[in-house]
């Protein structure tokens, strides 16, 4: 039975939100994304009135079952983390009303996750989370790809789907064995091997 994360990249200009729905095999499946945004001119307490308004319309459209939100890291900008750690807030709090359950998760273990390497950039992530969705493109801005991540790192990591983070070693010993491999272990597999994935079209929310 599949489960339901939303994944949450927070920041006070651009708030990236995904939604995927993870079965036991840990294959995923695109449900919604989106990037919430608030301008910089406005006063502090109408940008975080506007993320949350989006943020509670994610929550009440797609009801997930477990929310996963990037963890706050000090930084050289105070101005910058303190604008994402205030929306970490407002996402804790909404998770909080309706009960569910929240799991903060570091960039490095993202990283591993979704690519097999902790220090990977961007690019890598992006391109893997559209390998394991099966879409035509990375979804963009990277907001967008990094909040997928989150929520398809929490399902693999956490079990939550009832399947576990898969890893090289297991790809490699799977491939030995025709037929075993999961979609999510052929996406690692296609990754190594530099090859194109077969993919489906691209929802509309991602051109947003």
């Amino acid at each position: 039975m599949a489960v339901r994360v939303l994944g949450i990249d927070p920041g006070l200009t651009r708030c990236g939100v995904g939604v995927v729905d993870v079965e036991g095999n840990r294959s995923a499946r695109l449900v919604d994304v989106t990037v919430l945004r608030s301008a910089p001119d406005l006063p502090l307490e109408r940008r975080l009135l506007l993320l949350a308004e989006g943020l509670e319309d994610m929550l009440d459209r797609h009801r997930p079952q477990f929310i996963a939100i990037e963890r706050v890291f000090a930084q050289h900008n105070v101005r910058t983390v303190m604008g994402t750690a205030q929306i970490s807030g407002v996402a804790l709090l909404l998770a909080a009303k309706r009960g569910l359950p929240v799991t903060l998760h570091t960039p490095s273990e993202v990283k591993a996750a979704i690519t097999g390497y902790g220090a990977a950039d961007k690019k890598q992530v992006g391109t893997m989370v559209a390998r394991i969705l099966g879409l035509t493109e990375i979804p963009k801005p990277a907001d967008a790809a990094d909040a997928l991540a989150l929520a398809i790192c929490h399902a693999w990591r956490t079990g939550a789907s009832g399947g576990t983070l898969p890893t090289v070693a297991s790809v490699k010993a799977a491939t030995a064995t025709p037929g075993a491999l999961t979609p999510a272990q052929k996406a690692w597999r296609d990754a190594e091997r530099g090859s194109v994935p077969a993919v489906s079209a691209v929802p509309r929310s991602l051109k947003r």
